[in-house]
């Protein structure tokens, strides 16, 4: 092998050689499998750093892959306040995605939800508003009565919205978290208070950024509403301050303390940072950045696959074929983002069949090289195969099984 195709670093040479060396065996189908030796030591577990500062809990997450980069109480229930509202807006936009619902939609403003307090566009009973600008009023300006007002556009009551939440909310394994409004605000007479952890937040945070109009609401300072008469007001005031930040929810109560739910992107890497129980608006913003900045300078890019085409030196078998053996390569470049000093506990697996079946063409995909770190996956490339595989004779179909 080309020694251009190692970088410079010793431990680059170690991971490239476990990649062009090393391949995943299963017996009809890829399976994920350990590719060191068993005699090798086992990586040592990534533990996330425990920040403290002005709040009650927080955590920081790589959004692509889930991976934990610091957490301070994470797993503590407290009230979310407006965060929730999160949920309110995915499921709304999950519906249009379906085709369920349409931005167009014209929804009419009801007696309740023209009656809710706290932050608010005022709405008045018997007012039509699509559920586009409903949307708006709640992702931009966190409106209490906008969230009622689709909450009981899309299931007929609050009530039925809410067994949609929790619903939700458990098929994203958030496994701590409760909701009994589409709001967040403090729970009257009788009634249960919403709680939920900052992991659980980040958790839906990562769902959130799939939808790129939530973004696009996330990070707007100021919009129209009822045709210029009214103007929506982002609350996050980290919003264009931060570098690369468009996101995603605060939310305030007495009993809840200053929160937020952020995500930003810096140097191509998505990290999402939750805060709860800050002591002021001002607390909520400094301890959002310590944590942001934490998790960006806690990453460097990695390039495990510098180049394209890159042959794996162990060929895969081939039954049925007139060869009996074909060659494999990596169909793309792989540049990953690593914890720094976590560069050599990377685990490589070229997941392959055990046999191929010809006639194949050259260029098929026929397995792929996956990047682990403490068992969470970090990035893949396909494995094409170099040359056709054409169909043996009779002969090579019998000796080839």
């Amino acid at each position: 092998m080309k020694k251009d195709l190692f970088t410079p670093s010793v431990w680059i040479s170690i991971v490239l050689t476990l990649l062009l060396s090393t391949t995943v065996l299963a017996s009809e189908t890829p399976e994920t499998v350990e590719a060191q030796s068993s005699e090798q030591e086992s990586p040592r577990s990534f533990e996330p750093a425990v920040m403290e500062g002005d709040f009650k809990s927080a955590i920081v997450i790589d959004a692509e892959t889930g991976l934990v980069l610091a957490a301070t109480n994470s797993q503590v229930r407290r009230q979310p306040a407006s965060m929730l509202k999160m949920m309110t807006e995915l499921i709304v936009l999950e519906h249009i995605a379906e085709g369920d619902l349409k931005y167009e939609d014209i929804v009419t403003v009801s007696a309740r939800s023209s009656k809710m307090g706290g932050s608010q566009v005022y709405l008045k009973h018997g007012e039509t508003f699509t559920v586009e600008e409903l949307l708006k009023a709640l992702a931009i300006h966190s409106a209490n009565d906008a969230a009622v007002a689709l909450a009981e556009h899309l299931s007929g009551s609050v009530e039925a919205f809410v067994d949609l939440m929790n619903m939700r909310a458990a098929d994203l394994g958030m496994t701590n978290s409760e909701f009994h409004s589409v709001h967040g605000l403090p729970a009257g007479y009788k009634q249960s208070p919403d709680l939920t952890t900052a992991e659980d937040m980040a958790i839906l945070g990562r769902e959130m950024i799939s939808h790129p109009k939530a973004l696009e609401w996330a990070s707007t300072k100021t919009a129209p509403f009822r045709d210029g008469k009214f103007t929506l007001y982002n609350p996050n005031k980290l919003v264009g301050k931060f570098r690369g930040l468009d996101g995603i929810k605060t939310g305030f109560t007495g009993a809840a303390g200053f929160c937020v739910t952020a995500s930003a992107v810096q140097k191509g890497k998505r990290l999402i940072s939750v805060v709860m129980g800050c002591s002021s608006n001002q607390a909520r913003a400094t301890e959002t950045t310590r944590l942001l900045s934490y998790g960006f300078n806690a990453y460097k890019q990695v390039k495990i696959i510098p180049q394209a085409d890159v042959v794996l030196e162990t060929p895969v078998k081939v039954k049925g074929g007139k060869v009996t053996e074909a060659t494999v390569k990596t169909g793309a470049t792989l540049t990953v983002m690593v914890p720094r000093n976590r560069e050599g506990d990377l685990v490589v697996e070229n997941q392959l069949p055990e046999k191929l079946e010809a006639p194949l063409p050259a260029g098929q995909e026929v397995g792929q090289t996956v990047i682990f770190l403490d068992g969470v996956e970090l990035g893949r490339v396909p494995l094409l195969l170099v040359e056709e595989l054409p169909k043996g004779n009779w002969w090579n179909r019998l000796v080839n099984k």
